[in-house]
């Protein structure tokens, strides 16, 4: 396959960009041109690095491009913002052709469309590995879900099921062995996560605003963040941590991944006592289990554990 050059990619990719009101002047300038917000804004930025977030045999390159753009949509999410536009920087490396590159900004096309996000420009530059870098900018039309809101008392809450794209990308992996429906459902919670933006948007009108963080780097990991930021300990029921049947299936009673595995991108928040489960299901519009309680002091427990639990994943360890 011919890695075309760096223009001759930059125009193919721009081609079929369409922008909203929001940009006045998107790719072909220096810099793209953002209209005044109306709101306070939002900016984050991700990287997926082939050899460190995935494998390309794994992944069609369009399900690459969407979660290159999902895992930062995730952020904003858990901070209750609206996304609104975006800047992808590809490391691109040989041997990856024209029609890989159109596919992979397909998908990431198609999932900037759907979340209301224009892709108003980037960069491109030789690599040995490929990489995606997205950075996203988005507003903030309520207050924002920070770290730091959690209180002594509090009752911690997860939307969704926990560890499933953790034995998926394990099962891919060649750790963990799976067969039939089990073993699709959970490769594709690993391949295509879905970013909470609507939950996040309703927490974020709640009075008063909690603490929030999405799970890309652990349970136990994510919900430490939360409990430094916030300067209080938390205790985990592990009993109650929401498991899909295709975990079960693959896992049986082991909550390790569940607890630890990552990349899930649920949003973990911290609410007052004194909610019903399934009105606040119906409020944010996905499943929500009450998973533990805020206490005195520092650091996460988990009730009834014996033996260590990996926390998370740490960027520059080794993963596996």
């Amino acid at each position: 396959m011919k890695t075309p050059g760096e223009f001759e990619l930059i125009a193919r990719l721009c081609a079929g960009l369409r922008m909203s009101r929001r940009t006045l002047l998107g790719p072909g300038d220096d810099c793209a041109v953002l209209a005044r917000p109306q709101y306070p804004q939002l900016f984050t930025i991700d990287s997926m690095v082939e050899g460190v977030h995935f494998k390309l045999r794994w992944f069609p390159p369009a399900v690459l491009g969407a979660r290159s753009l999902e895992v930062n949509l995730s952020d904003v999410a858990a901070m209750g913002g609206l996304p609104t536009a975006c800047v992808v920087n590809l490391g691109v490396r040989r041997a990856l052709g024209a029609a890989f590159f159109d596919r992979l900004y397909g998908g990431l096309r198609a999932r900037a469309k759907t979340a209301g996000v224009d892709i108003v420009g980037g960069n491109i530059t030789r690599a040995d590995r490929l990489s995606i870098t997205v950075a996203v900018v988005g507003e903030l039309p309520d207050a924002a879900l920070g770290r730091d809101a959690a209180r002594v008392g509090d009752e911690i809450f997860v939307t969704g099921t926990l560890g499933d794209a953790a034995a998926g990308w394990r099962i891919l992996d060649g750790q963990l062995e799976a067969r039939g429906a089990a073993r699709r459902y959970l490769i594709d919670r690993f391949l295509s996560p879905t970013a909470r933006l609507a939950a996040g948007a309703r927490l974020a009108r709640m009075r008063p605003a909690p603490a929030a963080i999405d799970v890309s780097d652990g349970l136990l990991q994510d919900l430490g963040h939360i409990c430094e930021r916030s300067r209080v300990g938390a205790t985990v029921d592990p009993g109650a941590l929401p498991l899909s049947p295709a975990y079960r299936a693959v896992m049986g009673t082991d909550r390790s991944l569940a607890l630890g595995g990552g990349e899930d991108y649920e949003l973990l928040f911290c609410l007052r006592p004194g909610h019903d489960l399934r009105a606040l299901s119906r409020t944010l519009g996905v499943r929500v289990t009450r998973i533990g309680l805020i206490t005195r002091g520092r650091g996460v427990r988990v009730a009834g554990l014996r033996g260590p639990v990996r926390a998370g994943f740490d960027q520059l360890k080794t993963r596996g």
